[in-house]
């Protein structure tokens, strides 16, 4: 099982976004797409579930032709993926617990079932993806604008989790968020991916977070692919774009890992 973009194109009028874009996503593997603002990230991402058409090229997942598949085959493409958005989008109308249930109660989910679950199952599902994110049952009737932003976010990748996706799909996971939280979020991309064995990929400006938990980074830049390598490659890469992001991290990171990368400049 994988995700697969072979010579992908996309444009928007005159400005080309992506060009000719060809990767693969193995399975079981963090991927992380980095890559300045209006780089094609965030498109990349959209094409996985057939949210945009791409002008020339075609997507595989799982060895299905996301760009050739009617409602339907869309809508199984999507059960399999989870979307975690930059923002939580959580219902402020519903709390926690119906939150979290929303998608074990749409036709998209159930009609994967032998039978709808009862309320009790739910219950079960929902408490045990909460704590996979690190919250309990006392949270259940408090509504969104009742709990902290990085709460909100947690409750938010709970939501996604609960259907069981096999692939887990971040659009800038940590923006908005405080270092601290954000280090927790990363973590719990990393934790998740490996304990529930699914493949992530994360679009992400944060070089940082992508050398704490990335199996591979790839950087867009100019409409293509400048780089698609492992975390010690990227370490030691002298592509100018690539050193700049470098760069941007060395401040932060642990005087360990500072002197490994400056190493490398």
């Amino acid at each position: 099982m994988s995700i697969r973009f072979e010579s992908l194109s996309k444009s928007f009028g005159p400005k080309t976004v992506l060009k000719n874009v060809s990767f693969e996503v193995s399975t079981g593997e963090i991927l992380f797409i980095l890559g300045k603002s209006g780089m094609g990230k965030s498109v990349t991402l959209k094409h996985i579930v057939g949210v945009m058409k791409p002008d020339e090229g075609r997507v595989f997942v799982d060895g299905d032709d996301v760009t050739q598949l009617d409602d339907n085959g869309l809508a199984d493409v999507r059960r399999k993926c989870g979307m975690v958005f930059q923002h939580p989008a959580l219902l402020d109308s519903l709390n926690v617990y119906q939150n979290v249930s929303f998608g074990l109660r749409t036709p998209q989910y159930t009609r994967s079932l032998p039978r709808p679950l009862t309320e009790e199952e739910i219950r079960t599902k929902v408490t045990e993806t909460l704590r996979l994110v690190n919250l309990g049952t006392d949270i259940f009737d408090r509504y969104p604008p009742e709990i902290s932003y990085g709460m909100q976010k947690r409750v938010s990748l709970a939501r996604t989790l609960a259907p069981g996706p096999t692939y887990l799909l971040f659009d800038e996971p940590t923006t908005g968020l405080d270092p601290i939280t954000t280090n927790a979020v990363n973590d719990l991309i990393f934790e998740l991916s490996r304990k529930l064995k699914v493949t992530s990929v994360v679009v992400s400006h944060d070089m940082q977070c992508a050398l704490k938990i990335a199996d591979r980074v790839l950087v867009l830049d100019q409409a293509g692919i400048l780089a698609l390598q492992t975390v010690p490659e990227i370490k030691r890469s002298r592509e100018p774009l690539i050193r700049d992001f470098l760069a941007e991290t060395l401040a932060l990171l642990p005087p360990e890992e500072r002197a490994e990368l400056e190493a490398h400049s």
